[in-house]
């Protein structure tokens, strides 16, 4: 069988579904319904709000998570979940721009990070599939070998359990990589599920369905949401993956999404174990899952500004020519996406949300590194909460002054999403479109810009496509059937319902249409 049809038998599943929320119970939390008073309000029940309200509960602390979905069912619930303090080729570059302090406290950061997830598992005997595992960054071009080498040096004067590999396990030829010992990978639903069930007792809460959408500054800070109830607290985290209100701190400015995509296959062969991720773009990231009755191999990559990606379906169907191409493929049983948002120098932002808000704290920007990286965020907060201080508080200031790290893709960013809010508004609309069953396009109705969704049942649903953010236009994604956002990657159904933020507003919907 040559490789062009065994890429067309094995088929992608109908529908994007992740196996770590597939294989997980949903959760049962009620929404909030009265106004409630906590020391501490957490706007977002992923992995970072979740462990911040985890550890300041131990703290003695009564703490509310305010979710507007469910728990663990965004970025997540949709991670590739190496536990890894190897994040790509990022500590020379740390070193070289922001000097070998910041390298250090980045460092230790995520390597404590990963040690403290393996002692909570240990100490509470979470089965979450925990195992070490060596994590690799390998290359097959020539430009990337020098790079390489610096990093397995800096990483290794910074104590990181770094060498330099000139072969990996997997059956692909490489130039050199960097093998980082002793990380790990689990699943992450099956270990915060516990550490959530922690945390509702004793006058702390977590809320599901409660939309977060205002908040009130003072001595005491206020949380308004949806539905109009209030949350009172003497400390505020947004860990809502983008802050959820434009105050100061100009985030909008200085974070960027992007989406990427996984499958969830098997294979016929053994995996050689170890997880891997390749230097150079198009990124190709591999990692395997004990099952019960055999192992998932996680193939993912392809990651594009969100709302910019084209067919983005595409994007899927090369994942699986790697994937058929490197491996004998018996099944694709899972893909999903996600999205993720980077900093202008990569590093996340964790701590004061400005230097003027002294009882609000920020957590975002993992840029694809959230497992380690959301952990040490919570770290950090908690001790400034309850310390004043954190040994890695300046590396993740959010309001650092990074120049030369930042400027380049701070200007290129920025520019970037001008361009969308410009070309968005002027793009023209066709005169008449044919929309078939499961596709979508670009109409006018009553003079007005329009997105159209036709469903597998013929119903046509229209939306108003300019984001209730900021004002850009919205672009279809063929991948997951949404209208997303490409300036700060909002993304909504195709009947206008919010997927994520930093939309708070459904999008405006005319009737829908046969």
């Amino acid at each position: 069988m040559n490789n062009d049809t065994a890429v067309k038998e094995i088929r992608l599943p109908e529908t994007p579904e992740s196996y770590w929320t597939s294989s997980t119970p949903k959760t049962p939390y009620p929404a909030l319904q009265e106004d409630l008073n906590v020391d501490v309000a957490v706007v977002g029940g992923g992995m970072a709000g979740i462990t911040s309200a985890f550890l300041l509960k131990k703290e003695g602390l009564k703490v509310a998570i305010i979710e507007a979905g469910r728990i663990l069912q965004g970025t997540t619930g949709h991670t590739t979940a190496k536990i890894t303090s190897q994040h790509g080729l990022i500590y020379h570059k740390i070193k070289k721009q922001l000097g070998k302090e910041m390298a250090r406290q980045y460092a230790q950061a995520n390597e404590d990070a990963l040690n403290f997830i393996a002692g909570i598992i240990k100490e509470k005997n979470i089965d979450c599939n925990f195992e070490r595992q060596s994590a690799y960054c390998y290359t097959q071009s020539d430009q990337y070998v020098e790079q390489i080498s610096d990093e397995v040096k800096t990483a290794s004067e910074l104590g990181i359990n770094a060498s330099y590999a000139e072969e990996i396990p997997l059956p692909i030829d490489i130039k050199c990589a960097v093998r980082f010992d002793n990380q790990a990978r689990f699943h992450p639903l099956k270990y915060l599920l516990p550490i959530s069930r922690d945390i509702t007792d004793s006058g702390s809460y977590i809320f599901e369905n409660t939309r977060a959408v205002d908040i009130k500054e003072g001595d005491t800070v206020t949380v308004v949401t949806e539905n109009g109830r209030k949350v009172n607290a003497k400390y505020l985290i947004i860990a809502s993956h983008y802050p959820f209100v434009n105050m100061e701190g100009l985030y909008f400015s200085r974070l960027f999404p992007e989406r990427s995509y996984a499958l969830g296959i098997k294979i016929k062969e053994k995996f050689p174990g170890g997880m891997y991720i390749t230097a150079e773009e198009p990124t190709r990231s591999l990692r395997h899952q004990n099952l019960d009755d055999n192992e998932l191999i996680i193939v993912s990559g392809e990651h594009h500004k969100t709302g910019q990606g084209g067919n983005t379906a595409g994007h899927y169907e090369a994942l699986r020519s790697f994937a058929v191409q490197t491996f004998e493929v018996l099944d694709i049983p899972y893909r999903w996406s996600t999205q993720d948002y980077s900093t202008p120098d990569g590093i996340p932002y964790a701590g004061h949300f400005t230097s003027k808000t002294p009882n609000i704290y920020v957590a975002t920007g993992f840029g694809k590194w959230g497992m380690t990286n959301s952990t040490a965020s919570a770290i950090i907060i908690k001790d400034l909460i309850t310390k004043g201080s954190s040994p890695w508080e300046d590396v993740y200031n959010p309001s650092r002054f990074t120049p030369i790290a930042s400027a380049p893709v701070f200007i290129k960013e920025n520019i970037n999403v001008a361009e969308e809010l410009i070309s968005g508004k002027l793009q023209p609309v066709p005169d008449s479109v044919d929309i078939k069953n499961g596709e979508a396009g670009i109409i006018e109705v009553d003079g007005k810009r329009t997105g159209a969704y036709r469903d597998d049942k013929g119903q046509l649903h229209l939306v108003d496509t300019t984001c209730t953010h900021m004002g850009c236009e919205l672009q279809w994604n063929d991948g997951e059937k949404s209208w997303d956002c490409p300036c700060h990657g909002s993304r909504f159904t195709y009947e206008g319902h919010i997927i994520e933020g930093p939309a708070l507003k459904p999008l405006k919907s005319p009737e829908s249409q046969s």
